[in-house]
């Protein structure tokens, strides 16, 4: 009961926060000025993800005192203020990804210095026994997954529904495996993001910015290093949680390298974005992403965690209708008008 509770006011003091943070911004004029990619029209608040990352941080230190969670685990979230940090610098002075990128592997490299090494990998019957490789596609894996919820945040909504989502899944299975730390972390990370969607939801009132974006992908990055490292979740289990923004931040950047555009330019050709200019709606596109994830992608991974050597043809199976509907929606291409 004591968790619950600490629960529910990490959100309640997450959605509380982000009114006055609405209020303190919106008196000042720290506004987000919207310019030509932009799918907004009116300056907006921003930087909302420093709601978040209060409440969590107080809930995690609780969380450690209670007996929660353990040292290790309290070290390896509580790197996500760093992460924030420099997200919110690059909200007020846009940084370089020259500049970001050295936080991002020593962020990765942290994490699993504290997770310890992650096991051996089931590949459709054969299995991965060799460290170097495994741990360094995980440190690639979470730079990308750190990038890329970064660029996915760019309607009301989608990157805090998303989190929410995957955090519940994710909950489900550290439950079924009894994995307490996971659970804890998994509820606590979904917690805050729902207490933020509140006011983030379309039309929304405030963006969570880099600041919030950063954390958010952190968050999930270690909840999926700790949870492979301490056998809970597998690999396929979360390519197919993330499903939707994988494929479409994934195929969007290869597209536009491929046809030799400016890939490292701002630009507004994902295709979740094609799709909200084409149905006129952000709020439809959560509904339908959601509907996917639950429908769809939630099944099968939950199939790919219990079931490790199908994972990889499952995973196929999942992404590949992602991969044409992202084709179809024309991502990558530059918007018409």
């Amino acid at each position: 009961m004591v968790q619950w509770g600490l629960l529910a006011v990490a959100g309640v003091s997450t959605s509380v926060l982000t009114w006055g943070l609405i209020k303190f911004t919106t008196r000042r004029r720290w506004l987000d000025i919207p310019v030509e990619r932009s799918a907004h029209r009116q300056p907006m608040p921003s930087a909302g993800g420093v709601a978040m990352l209060v409440p969590f941080l107080v809930g995690l230190v609780l969380f450690f005192l209670g007996g929660r969670i353990e040292l290790p685990t309290l070290l390896i979230f509580a790197g996500c203020l760093v992460m924030a940090l420099i997200g919110l610098v690059d909200d007020l002075h846009p940084l370089a990804i020259r500049w970001r990128l050295p936080f991002q592997f020593a962020s990765a490299l942290w994490i699993l210095g504290w997770a310890g090494v992650l096991p051996s990998l089931q590949l459709a019957g054969w299995r991965v026994e060799n460290p170097l490789l495994i741990n360094g596609v995980a440190v690639l894996s979470f730079v990308w997954l750190l990038n890329l919820f970064n660029f996915m945040d760019g309607i009301d909504g989608l990157a805090a529904t998303e989190t929410s989502y995957v955090t519940l899944l994710s909950c489900l299975l550290a439950i079924t495996a009894n994995d307490q730390p996971i659970f804890s972390m998994s509820a606590l990370t979904g917690a805050v993001a729902l207490g933020f969607l509140v006011w983030n939801w379309a039309p929304a009132k405030i963006f969570m910015g880099d600041a919030g974006s950063s954390f958010l992908g952190y968050c999930l990055g270690a909840l999926a290093i700790t949870s492979l490292a301490n056998g809970t979740m597998n690999p396929w289990s979360w390519l197919l949680l993330l499903g939707v923004f994988v494929v479409d931040a994934t195929y969007t950047l290869l597209y536009r390298i491929l046809s030799g555009q400016r890939w490292y330019e701002g630009h507004s050709s994902h295709a979740y974005q094609h799709a909200a200019r084409l149905l006129g709606s952000h709020r439809r596109i959560n509904l339908l992403v959601l509907a996917v994830n639950l429908l769809w992608l939630a099944p099968l991974a939950w199939l790919a965690n219990n079931h490790q050597s199908t994972g990889l043809i499952l995973t196929v199976v999942g992404l590949i209708p992602l991969v044409l509907l992202a084709r179809w929606l024309g991502a990558g291409t530059t918007p018409v008008g």
